[in-house]
């Protein structure tokens, strides 16, 4: 085997993985996962709204320097 037929199989290879990643990536069995995933961002849950609530507080309070 030459050095040319194994560029082209390791080419055959790459293709053939870049097809099995698309065909499983829009398969209907993974359309609700990846869904649920996607609209996960826009979900708030109540440790969320505390640590920001917290985070606002520590900002609105203001620093002063008695150095002066």
């Amino acid at each position: 085997m030459d050095y040319g037929t194994l560029r082209g199989l390791i080419a055959l290879l790459i293709l053939a993985l870049f097809i099995i990643i698309v065909v499983w990536s829009y398969s209907k069995k993974r359309k609700e996962s990846f869904d649920d995933i996607a609209n996960s961002i826009f979900e708030e849950d109540k440790n969320t709204k505390v640590t920001k609530q917290s985070h606002l507080d520590k900002d609105s309070k203001q620093e002063t320097n008695n150095n002066v």
